[in-house]
């Protein structure tokens, strides 16, 4: 080692992922010449940090891969972030294809909103992490995989969707119940309704309204695979108040009758 390199700090053992949230003082610093073998996720939510001579700012997530040296510390008085070490599954690979800052280090600064999404989904990461129940790993992995999959939504060199889109897609999710025509999801995004219908088929390929449907259906045979329910309980849960609409549209999606398609091998 050079004699001029800090202290070697501790090397965390990771099975599969290590999650948490720190807030640091002036003091903080952490340096592994090698790094590690899994990746590091940091998210800053305020103050300051630093990879090297790459800032860390609010707003920020910054990944570090595997193997890169570690030398990251508290700038100015305070940083406080999320941060995830984790050994990806070889399907996030493509997730994690953000555009380098340094070499070893991918850095994005997502919208506001999309910024608190990752947040509120790596918090949940750091919950399930703590949780006595015998799932609580899958659980937090799958949580870090959705801030991963709202972290690529913001990547540049990926295929960008507007922020205005991924708001209505949420609030599509949120409740399939719900009237869910174009006019109210344009509203809720600040679009007049043209421009909403526009937008929405040029960048997802087809019409809200078509959408809807889809994200209906695909819940729907997720429930009829999953549970005992009723075709029509599932329909109503789906938001068809008629079964047989429900059925037709079913069938038309996926090739089977919703009874044919929870009977199959």
């Amino acid at each position: 080692m050079n004699l001029r390199d800090p202290a070697e700090s501790p090397h965390p053992v990771v099975r599969r992922l290590i999650t948490g949230e720190f807030d640091e003082g002036p003091e903080y610093a952490t340096y592994r010449r090698h790094g590690t073998t899994d990746w590091l996720l940091v998210q800053t939510l305020d103050g300051r940090g630093r990879f090297g001579h790459v800032p860390a700012e609010p707003g920020s997530v910054t990944l570090v891969r595997p193997g890169t040296l570690h030398d990251y510390a508290t700038v100015g008085d305070r940083w406080q972030f999320l941060y995830a070490h984790v050994h990806p599954k070889p399907d996030w690979l493509p997730l994690l294809d953000w555009p380098e800052v340094a070499p070893g280090i991918v850095q994005l600064t997502p919208a506001r909103t999309t910024f608190d999404r990752i947040a509120d989904h790596l918090r949940d990461a750091v919950r399930h992490q703590h949780s006595v129940l015998p799932q609580a790993e899958q659980l937090s992995a799958n949580s870090l995989e959705a801030a991963l999959l709202w972290c690529d939504t913001q990547n540049p060199k990926a295929v960008q969707i507007d922020d205005r889109l991924l708001r209505a897609i949420e609030l599509i999710d949120q409740d399939l119940t719900a009237t869910l025509d174009v006019p109210r999801l344009a509203r809720a995004v600040n679009l007049s309704v043209s421009r909403f219908a526009h937008l929405f088929r040029d960048q997802l390929g087809v019409s809200p309204q078509q959408f809807v449907e889809r994200r209906r259906l695909d819940a729907a045979a997720r429930l009829l695979e999953l549970t005992s329910r009723s075709v029509a309980s599932v329909a109503t849960q789906v938001g068809y108040a008629d079964p047989l609409y429900f059925a037709t549209r079913f069938r038309l999606h996926t090739g089977l009758s919703p009874t044919a398609y929870r009977r199959r091998p």
